[in-house]
């Protein structure tokens, strides 16, 4: 059974845009044109388009996943027990992360006391490498100077400071975006009060020049430490930039 583009929407949640840019890249071809000038896409088609969905849910970017399935030896089957093994195990690690969100809830309701170890249970060591790994490449040594003076502070810090960090993180994410929901511009005196409280929450850890400063907004934009401002509102992190 041949689709069009737009039965090709329907079933599988893909904007048309995206797909006709996957066909401009060379992702995703139709399987011929009618005579008509419509695309059409057959089974082989769609399980191209499920491996592209996979990979992009496992955090690939396009040029990777174009690297991988443009391999001669590319095997569907291997791919896909490989995407079930990734998938697996961030399951597990999900699970983890929704335990400790719990045990936290209770703690700061008073109702249940957490461990200090608990409070770390389920992040991913491999993606804390990474963080630091994006950063290096980035910016250097200087980057290289504010991981370990960042582990140097944290190694000092009390569950009283790492329970009053978080307390103070989540206030200023919430002043900014309800001044984002109100549409006031970044340069605005109300904005900037809120980026001072920021800045100072940030010295904490390490110490910002105003480039490195600048740079931190930029690194958050491009890395998954965007994910923890996009719990108050999906464009703080461009906000915070």
């Amino acid at each position: 059974m041949a689709y069009t583009v737009k039965e090709l929407v329907k079933i599988s949640g893909v904007t048309v845009r995206t797909i006709h840019w996957y066909d401009e890249v060379g992702l995703l071809k139709p399987a011929y044109h009618g005579s008509n000038g419509y695309r059409y896409y057959e089974e082989g088609e769609l399980l191209i388009l499920q491996q592209l969905l996979f990979f992009r849910e496992l955090g690939f970017t396009l040029k990777q996943i174009q690297r991988v399935l443009g391999r001669s030896d590319f095997d569907k089957m291997v791919a896909l027990r490989s995407h079930r093994e990734v998938l697996k195990k961030n399951l597990e690690q999900t699970k983890k992360l929704l335990k400790t969100i719990d045990k936290t809830i209770k703690h700061l309701k008073g109702s249940k006391k957490m461990k200090e170890k608990e409070m770390f249970s389920g992040f991913s060591k491999e993606k804390q490498a990474i963080y630091e790994k994006e950063i290096i490449e980035r910016f250097g040594e200087r980057g290289r100077v504010h991981i370990a003076e960042s582990k140097e502070r944290t190694s000092n810090h009390s569950k009283e400071d790492q329970e009053r960090l978080k307390i103070e993180f989540v206030a200023i994410c919430k002043e900014l975006t309800l001044l984002l929901n109100q549409s006031y511009k970044v340069d605005t005196k109300e904005v900037q009060n809120v980026v001072r409280k920021h800045y100072l929450w940030l010295k904490q850890f390490w110490t910002p020049t105003k480039e490195s400063y600048t740079g931190y907004g930029e690194f958050v934009i491009t890395s998954d430490l965007k994910h923890a401002y996009e719990e108050f509102h999906p464009d703080l992190p461009k906000f915070l930039k």
